[in-house]
């Protein structure tokens, strides 16, 4: 039998509506809408995320796992994830629908076969149904010029129901190998969300950030991170637009830039456009706003004396 069939069987034998249903997952911490669960028992869509399907089994009384193992079917169209992945959610990974938009992602990079190949590792299913509104980074730098950190605030809004997870990929410091163990740009400061699978490759990382809760249709949700050792450079890739940017380069107070501009590109080869030179406050920090940010690279450069 198929998903749709043994939840639609599960359901009719309950008793329950799909309200009370809804306010009984609720009540667990898991925030899911009546069109959702509707769209479910008709096999309109499946469910996303394995923990609310074990909590179905539990609120229809079905026996464990009934349910869980026909949504680990794989679905028509849907593409195996590569790599023998561990952890998540088990099952086939379903690319979003649009190829065209997979492949525009990629040239934003400069170096696409990478990132499609850290991608490919990665459910990335969410990521076409949802909007960014904001995203807001602090880029921060030592006394020796380094980087030091990255951290990231983003809000999202949900424009398709069922919304658990998102994956953000970032260029990193490459760190050769020495004779110790290979160190890997550290994933820390999580706030709203917590991590999936990270997969890091020469200077390339990703990783799916896990909602705190189950998106509908319209739901907003903030997250937050921090990244260590990202690249010596810094610049921002947007696939899709944004309403809201900021970018904050902190520099260490004794060591600040001669000057400081704002620029953009359109692909990962593409030259550099300035957007103009950026004030050095009393803080030792520039930044960089931009409202309605459309496809394309945007990132903040400086100059020594």
């Amino acid at each position: 039998m198929e998903f749709a069939g043994a939840l639609r069987q599960a359901i009719q034998a309950s008793g329950l509506t799909l309200e009370r249903i809804r306010h009984r997952l609720a009540q667990r911490g898991l925030t899911v809408s009546v069109a959702s669960l509707s769209y479910w028992q008709r096999g309109r869509s499946r469910p996303r995320s394995r923990a609310v399907v074990a909590t179905l089994e539990e609120i229809l009384r079905v026996p464990g796992g009934s349910l869980l193992e026909l949504l680990d079917d794989p679905v028509p169209g849907a593409v195996p994830a590569r790599g023998g992945l561990a952890g998540g959610r088990g099952g086939a990974v379903q690319q979003p629908s649009s190829g065209g938009q997979a492949g525009a992602d990629r040239e934003l990079w400069p170096d696409p076969e990478r990132y499609a190949r850290v991608v490919g590792q990665l459910d990335r299913s969410g990521d076409h149904r949802v909007e960014r509104l904001s995203v807001h980074d602090l880029y921060r730098l030592g006394p020796d010029r380094r980087p030091r950190a990255l951290a990231v605030r983003e809000v999202l809004r949900a424009t398709g129901d069922d919304v658990d997870r998102v994956v953000r990929v970032h260029p990193v410091e490459d760190l050769a190998p020495g004779p110790g163990p290979r160190l890997e740009p550290d994933l820390a400061g999580l706030r709203y969300c917590r991590p999936g699978r990270v997969r890091a490759e020469g200077g390339l990382i990703g990783f799916e950030l896990i909602f705190d809760r189950v998106l509908a249709s319209g739901d907003t949700v903030v997250i937050e991170y921090e990244l260590s050792r990202p690249a010596a450079e810094y610049e921002r890739r947007f696939p899709r637009p944004v309403r809201d940017y900021l970018a904050v380069v902190q520099f260490h107070a004794e060591m600040l830039p001669a000057r400081c501009y704002g620029f953009a590109r359109e692909g990962g080869g593409a030259p550099r456009r300035r957007l103009g030179e950026l004030w050095i406050g009393a803080s030792g920090s520039a930044h960089l706003a931009l409202g309605d940010v459309r496809r394309g690279i945007v990132g903040i450069e400086w100059e020594w004396e």
